[in-house]
């Protein structure tokens, strides 16, 4: 149980997982450039010791390695687990007393401690420019904090125990912000802080905020959790950490005495500036929009204080072993909030939001004639209701019936599927309607649609394991390469237009249908590179981050019945269009000046 960050920093280096960068290195991309090489090679944790511009030290990857992320709360993760469980089941210390004895012994831990004088100590004042400013991609607008933990309260119901503790984008520098006055909060308006908002403009006055960075590691994993309703981030913070979280107030703003900086401020009402572009999770830049302003008040930091950092990007990055741990500690909470559902697996390859496996339970069918799906159709509109996961765009849903399945293993998920699907009945749209802020392949920020494909019963067909020949020698769309059996990638022009597409696609069509039926090949993709395509991680990233259902989904043969489309193979628009926000790609000459860091007699030498 760690103290403070550094406490954590010093047992990873003794049990060999985590090493010191002693040569000086530029915030401005090449920390992020050497974070990254190390993370895909499963390398250990980074502690920079010497960074341009700042006194400050600043660690990355800690939890790089979901071994590293257990290791590191190994002493309270069991009893934390505990709790989220009693949350979710709270009659179950009624049924076994006994059992929940460590349960409750570590939430004595869990409630905030307040110091008694609100006096700060322990901290100097400094400013944002003393901060390590670390620009992430080569076209980000400006330094951001990628792991801050973001305080805020609701005016109605002042308090830390009705407070909210989210990990919301804040810019530092860059764009029309005032360095050391002014810094750009990013968060979505359905968000705890985006509820304290709206709370503070309808009174008219200005939103106070604090922003922790540092401290021990289970506030950073506090500030991400999707915890039961009742347990506070601040709880939560203090169960995992196996200590209070302490904190004081200094005018009116709160503080947290556990974190290595603390910067304090206010959002007044409807103040916003341009914030980013930034490299985002999904693998692409979110683009420049208007987003709150927060009025600096003071920047605090510890002697000695340690900034935290990681580095968002295409999957897998380090957020993806976050991900990892929070499905362990968690575990069956989406079973408890939705009755019926079993599993539920945000592919992190997609870009997480974007793409959805779930299974959940057929009940209905002893009472039909045919198997098909019914309690699932209920379920899939319980699922995108919800917490984030109501962020998805494509839905894949089944029901188990003979043979056990798992999410996680997504070619044989997705194989299952494709042998039972009838294409006639069984893809469902909702158009315009809300997903991710991030994700551009909609018709709007915030804007675009989702689809639903539920399919169950008994196997009606054998997939194809080759290219089949209808998908042969086509005009204009050339180069098929088989993605998994039952879909193929096939390279299509350049999109210029919704128009042309249309028109290019029913001639793709008609040139099928021409060659005969396809049932072997439910699937076809188009794509700008289709041998890229083929790499099945490649096809989950580009397929759903790429397309908008209602708009780039076609049909062999579609047709409505009754307001329902239907066709005989789908095809997916996987193209690269005008309005999609850049790619990320790393500078080549960034990462020809790290390798200095990587030689003989370098920090990372034996990485």
């Amino acid at each position: 149980m760690y103290r403070n960050l550094e406490e954590c920093i010093i047992d990873l280096e003794n049990t060999g997982q985590l090493v010191r960068v002693h040569e000086e290195v530029d915030p401005n991309l090449e920390m992020a450039a050497i974070h990254m090489r190390v993370y895909a090679n499963g390398g250990p944790a980074l502690l920079f010791e010497n960074i341009k511009g700042t006194n400050y030290r600043a660690v990355s990857n800690l939890f790089g390695t979901i071994e590293r992320s257990k290791f590191i709360f190994r002493d309270t993760i069991n009893e934390t687990q505990s709790v989220i469980a009693l949350r979710n089941d709270p009659m179950s210390i009624v049924k076994n007393p006994f059992r929940y004895i460590k349960t409750g012994i570590a939430a004595t831990k869990a409630l905030p401690w307040k110091k008694s004088s609100n006096k700060v100590q322990g901290f100097k004042e400094i400013q944002i420019s003393d901060l390590p400013l670390i620009q992430h991609w080569p076209n980000d607008g400006g330094a951001f904090i990628t792991l801050p933990q973001v305080y805020t309260e609701d005016l109605d119901n002042p308090g830390i125990m009705n407070s909210n503790l989210g990990m919301y984008r804040v810019q530092l520098s860059g764009n029309d912000y005032i360095m050391n006055k002014e810094v750009g909060m990013h968060y979505q308006t359905q968000r705890g802080i985006g509820v304290h908002q709206q709370s503070a403009r309808k009174d008219r006055v200005p939103l106070k905020v604090s922003i922790f960075i540092g401290g021990p590691p289970a506030h950073t994993l506090a500030a991400i959790m999707p915890l039961p309703e009742g347990l506070s981030e601040m709880t939560f913070a203090g169960l995992l950490s196996g200590r209070n979280f302490r904190y004081c107030y200094d005018e009116g703003y709160c503080v947290s005495l556990d974190a290595d900086f603390v910067i304090t401020g206010e959002i007044y009402p409807c103040e916003t500036k341009p914030e980013g572009p930034f490299g985002d999770h999904i693998g692409y830049y979110s683009l420049v929009h208007d987003f709150p302003v927060m009025r600096v008040n003071k920047v605090y930091a510890k002697d000695k204080a340690i900034w935290p950092f990681t580095v968002v990007g295409r999957p897998p990055q380090e957020d993806t072993s976050f991900g990892d741990l929070v499905h362990e500690l968690t575990g069956d909470a989406i079973k408890q909030e939705i009755p019926g559902v079993k599993e539920v697996h945000a592919v992190d390859a997609a870009g997480v939001h974007p793409l959805l496996f779930a299974i959940g339970s057929e009940r209905y069918t002893p009472y039909q004639q045919v198997k098909q799906p019914s309690e699932i159709l209920t379920i899939a509109n319980r699922i995108l209701g919800t917490g984030h996961v109501s962020l998805a765009k494509y839905l894949f849903i089944t029901a188990e019936e003979n043979k056990p399945l798992d999410t996680r293993d997504e070619i044989d998920f997705l194989t299952y599927i494709l042998e039972r699907i009838d294409l006639h009945r069984d893809i469902h749209f909702q158009t315009n309607t809300t997903i991710d802020t991030l994700d551009y392949s909609g018709t709007g920020l915030n804007e675009g649609s989702k689809v639903v494909i539920a399919a169950y019963g008994d196997k009606i067909r054998d997939l194809c394991n080759d290219i089949p020949e209808q998908l042969k020698g086509i005009s204009n769309f050339i180069d098929p390469h088989l993605v998994m059996p039952g879909i193929v990638a096939i390279k299509a022009p350049e999109f210029s237009s919704y128009k042309q597409a249309q028109e290019e696609i029913n001639q793709l069509c008609i040139t099928i249908v021409s060659k005969g039926e396809m049932p072997i090949c439910p699937v076809i993709i188009l794509c700008d590179d289709s041998k890229f395509m083929s790499i099945f991680n490649n096809f989950l990233w580009a397929t759903f981050t790429r397309s908008n259902p209602s708009h780039d989904i076609y049909g062999v043969n579609s047709y409505y019945k009754n307001k329902h489309w239907a066709c005989d193979n789908m095809i997916i628009d996987a193209r690269i269009k005008p309005h999609h926000a850049p790619q990320l790609i790393l500078d080549p000459l960034v990462e020809e000046r790290i390798e200095r860091f990587f030689v003989e007699g370098a920090s990372l030498n034996r990485l």
